[in-house]
């Protein structure tokens, strides 16, 4: 005779034998339901990552947005799957735990997550591109990388920046690459003994020369002020050359070629303010 034990475990089998034969046509269901589910996912992860794409033109963007459709959709097959094979609560269960675990990420990765989607909103309106000369949060240089995490910037020093999307999304952004041209402007100070029809002449006569090189037009030329025994005279250009750096030569060699005129005339004694306009 049989220990009542090893009768107990005859009985747990042949009660889950019936049950699995029982079971059997749903499992070969809920088994083509979700090998339907991963083909669709599979598609839809292709179809959606060539469309993001077309729009973005990012492919961490076209990944990340493919990714989640594609998991989005297993998921939706798994569920689909316990429920052909009756197993409500463990479906219940499932979602309830879906629902806290994310709720406590979101919480955990509230910045992770807002980088993300800031790179999301970055890479789909495309403020800049790779290449492009930006100013942001402090730091100016060029564009090398655009992440879904992260913008990666190199400056004109060769330091290689990390900048969070987030930080970038929220804050101004000048894009120096996206700027048709920029204006020149600054003061200087001239005794008033000299001519103000000659200075005016001078003046105009050393910025002409340089238009060919620096693209410079729409000449202005002011006094706005007199300081006896001086005269406050302002001049200002516009110049094709946007990127930072060219604009400072631009407004060097203009400074340089106008004091090199006075020079030349023997108009001395002209001063620079200390804090000289320059607008862009």
């Amino acid at each position: 005779m049989d220990a009542p034990w090893v009768l107990l475990i005859e009985e747990k089998i042949e009660a889950w034998w019936k049950y699995g034969i029982h079971m059997l046509p749903n499992l070969i269901l809920a088994l083509f339901i979700l090998t339907l589910f991963i083909v669709a996912a599979k598609y839809v992860r292709n179809i959606t990552a060539r469309l993001v794409f077309r729009l973005s033109k990012s492919r961490s963007v076209s990944g990340l947005a493919s990714g989640a459709l594609y998991s989005l959709v297993i998921i939706a097959g798994v569920m689909s799957a316990l429920d052909i094979l009756e197993l409500d609560k463990t479906v219940s269960s499932l979602l309830a735990g879906v629902g806290i675990i994310g709720l406590a990420l979101g919480f955990a990765f509230q910045d992770l997550t807002s980088n993300f989607i800031s790179g999301a909103f970055i890479a789909l309106k495309r403020p800049f591109d790779v290449g492009h000369t930006v100013e942001t949060n402090g730091f100016l240089g060029t564009i090398e990388d655009i992440q879904l995490r992260a913008t990666i910037l190199r400056t004109s020093a060769g330091l290689h920046v990390i900048i969070p999307n987030k930080d970038i999304f929220q804050k101004p952004i000048i894009n120096y690459s996206r700027t048709d041209a920029r204006r020149i402007e600054f003061e200087f100070i001239l005794p008033n003994s000299v001519s103000t029809v000659f200075v005016e002449k001078l003046v105009r006569e050393s910025l002409e020369k340089l238009t060919v090189k620096n693209s410079i037009r729409n000449i202005d030329f002011y006094y706005v002020a007199i300081e006896t025994p001086n005269m406050r005279a302002n001049v200002s250009f516009w110049t094709n050359r946007i990127d930072p750096r060219d604009f400072m030569k631009a407004r060097h060699e203009a400074i340089t070629s106008i004091y090199q005129a006075f020079t030349d005339n023997k108009i001395y004694q002209v001063q620079i303010p200390e804090s000289p306009s320059i607008s862009s």
